[in-house]
């Protein structure tokens, strides 16, 4: 990793700005764009349903050894899954280093065995790394929204051969965005199979999850039961969105019965 101090003189990317009142703490990158939100009492709790959504990937995945994470924020998905999720090596890949810089001021947690902060362009990490996961999470945005480099045919495709067998790919993009059906199509031809796409009711986010074929082979099998790693708490405040995530698949793998899926 580049030394913070030089790397941070030189970056040409935007510094984001921590705004606290007396019981919470929000990263921005303007005035009008929260990028990441945490209460001082309960700093691991999920706190936008986009990121509760995209937690998702436990029904598909719920005993996950290895998770990739895009973009690091504040840290809200990275501190959750360390916490709640203790048998999962978790790599976070951030391109800015003052970002990185507040990880401490999010209570994020230090690098250890089985957590990593890597700071690199995470079109070039997933193109050159040899590692696998057993998850991948893409919530990579800057001040500009989604960066191009993290929405090609290419990057989809590297996401992709990251990912063990049954693997999981979970990707956080914006309705509202005028590109959006396009990154749908990318990410669709990329994985080949059915998209599930779940929006946030209260905001533009849609989380799109590209599932393993072997979901739709046994799409009945997938229920609501907690993940037996996981404590009743921090499964229960997931809960009801991860309904949302369970219901839709259910509704768009009866829909996709079709002899052409079923013969794949």
């Amino acid at each position: 990793m580049p030394d913070s101090k030089s790397s941070m003189s030189a970056s040409p990317h935007a510094k984001p700005f921590v705004h606290e009142t007396l019981s919470s703490k929000a990263l921005f990158f303007s005035s009008h764009d929260v990028q990441s939100s945490m209460q001082l009492m309960y700093p691991d709790a999920l706190q936008f349903e986009y990121t509760r959504l995209m937690m998702g990937f436990l029904l598909f995945q719920p005993a996950s050894r290895s998770l990739l994470m895009i973009g690091l924020g504040g840290g809200s998905l990275a501190k959750y899954c360390y916490r709640h999720l203790p048998d999962c090596h978790i790599t976070v890949v951030e391109i800015n280093p003052h970002v990185i810089a507040l990880r401490r001021a999010f209570a994020v947690p230090d690098d250890d065995a089985r957590f990593v902060i890597i700071e690199d362009d995470a079109a070039h990490y997933v193109r050159t790394c040899d590692a696998a996961f057993d998850v991948v999470l893409a919530d990579g945005f800057d001040i500009d929204g989604l960066p191009p480099a993290l929405s090609t045919p290419q990057f989809y495709a590297d996401c992709r051969q990251l990912l063990r067998p049954a693997g999981v790919f979970v990707a956080n993009l914006h309705r509202c965005h005028p590109l959006f059906e396009v990154y749908v199509d990318r990410m669709q031809g990329a994985f080949d199979v059915p998209l599930l796409q779940v929006n946030d009711p209260g905001a533009s986010n849609c989380i799109a999850f590209a599932l393993p074929d072997p979901a739709w082979d046994f799409s009945n099998r997938i229920s609501m039961r907690r993940p037996e790693h996981m404590l009743e708490s921090p499964w229960s405040e997931i809960l009801p969105s991860v309904a949302r995530v369970f219901l839709a698949f259910r509704a768009l793998a009866r829909s996709s019965r079709t002899p052409a899926l079923q013969a794949r």
